[in-house]
């Protein structure tokens, strides 16, 4: 099985491609900055220590100088094996195998600008990839016929404003315009008028939309050594379009393509961060977040021309539930060049248990192990490094989608998920 988690990140300016593996529960992407990679993300809506704070908490920029940028990089390897234990394939083409195990390294970029218009008032925007995913088995395999790739893409431009109330408040908010794709891809069993009834072959879904969201945060100074961070991130729902077609030679088979969409809501999001100065040396930092996932509950694939317009092709039955995720971290100040960092973490999976969990999103619970370093390179600019072992809990699937229409008989799949992955990240900031 090859399981590659990816999102796109695309910069308007130079039309770049960035893809990497979903490392939080879900198909989300924390990987917004390098910065907070060696914290777990641990704090992430109370330290502002550069422009990716547009990202985790808005009102952030008001801790920052006149004008910032920050610009950064993860690249992601991780290992993910399936292993049958009774699985039952359609009748309709029997296939075996456990597919084969995920290998190659993917990448997940970022960019964010904030400046200054007065001393209380601040404007910035961000250029990220919050959700994405890639789940891509050899074919043939026991689950080819309820998916054998399936590949989520998000790209998101966050204009955002911050101001100052006073010195122990800051509020800040951003509009989100969010470009999600999706491809997804399984074989299938189509009734010919030749010889032979049954033809195999392969249904693909390649959709897109875009759609709008919002963010608004708060930060408190509530002592010399202490912040705290609150922040939200609205659901926004896709409706993608495009079209379904059967790669087959056969003209019959090629004709029951057709046009197609797929709503999809996207999970809001809420983060409380505290970040707590012990002394000279040491900086705690905190974190409890909270994920809306139950907004996804089942993904019908509908048709939108020919005969069978209007009629449900597939739905996907993800019964996703909301999950919390918590972060603890440290700072240490090595010396005014060095400051050393470290995080863990607890992340739930919104997958409710092995009748429910699809091969396309085979998730679990995972357990973030963090380090890192901040480098002052001169005095207007840093860089930052860190590198994560996510620890992901070995998993059940048993999912059933039998049916006694051979051409709607997805089978049973019946199995174990094993998983790990290792995140290196590297982040430059710079103020001017």
């Amino acid at each position: 099985m090859k399981m590659k988690y990816m999102a796109r990140l695309v910069p308007l300016a130079l039309l770049a491609l960035g893809s990497g593996h979903a490392t939080a529960a879900g198909f989300q992407l924390l990987e917004q900055n390098a910065s907070g990679l060696g914290n777990a993300y641990a704090g992430s809506a109370a330290v502002a220590d550069n422009a990716s704070t547009i990202f985790f908490n808005p009102a952030g920029m008001t801790q920052l100088k006149e004008r910032e940028v920050s610009a950064g990089l993860n690249a992601v390897r991780p290992t993910f094996k399936f292993k049958d234990d009774g699985s039952t394939p359609t009748s309709a083409f029997a296939s075996s195998g456990n597919g084969n195990d995920a290998g190659s390294w993917a990448f997940i970029p970022n960019a964010y600008m904030s400046w200054a218009l007065n001393k209380d008032l601040y404007v910035g925007v961000g250029i990220s990839a919050p959700f994405g995913l890639v789940t891509e088995y050899d074919d043939p395999w026991v689950g080819a016929a309820q998916a054998i790739k399936f590949d989520i893409k998000t790209f998101n431009i966050n204009p955002s404003i911050a101001y100052r109330i006073n010195d122990k408040v800051s509020i800040g908010a951003g509009i989100n315009w969010q470009r999600m794709e999706a491809e997804y891809v399984r074989r299938v069993a189509i009734n010919d008028f030749g010889p032979f009834p049954l033809s195999q072959s392969h249904v693909t879904l390649d959709a897109a939309g875009d759609a709008w969201g919002w963010n608004v945060g708060a930060l408190f100074t509530l002592s010399d050594s202490t912040k705290l961070g609150v922040s939200y991130r609205s659901k926004i729902k896709h409706t993608l379009k495009g079209d379904l077609t059967v790669d087959s030679s056969s003209a019959t088979l090629t004709a029951t393509g057709s046009d197609a969409e797929v709503d999809v809501e996207l999970p809001d999001t809420f983060i409380l961060s505290v970040a707590q100065q012990l002394n000279e040396r040491w900086e705690m930092l905190g974190d409890v977040s909270w994920t809306g996932w139950s907004s996804i509950k089942t993904l019908d694939i509908v048709r939108t021309s020919g005969a069978s317009s209007g009629q449900t092709a597939q739905s996907l039955d993800a019964e996703f539930r909301d999950t919390w995720r918590v972060a603890l971290g440290a700072n240490y100040k090595l010396n005014d060049d060095w400051k050393l960092k470290f995080g863990v973490a607890y992340d739930q999976s919104p997958v409710r248990g092995p009748s429910t969990r699809l091969v396309s999103l085979p998730d679990s619970n995972r357990t973030w192990l963090s380090v890192g370093a901040q480098w002052n390179v001169t005095p207007a600019s840093k860089l930052d490094l860190g590198v994560s072992y996510l620890m992901v809990n070995e998993s059940s699937i048993n999912n059933n989608q039998t049916n006694a229409d051979p051409t709607k008989n997805r089978g049973t799949v019946t199995g174990k998920y094993d998983a790990r992955v290792w995140i290196l990240g590297a982040q430059y900031s710079m103020a001017f």
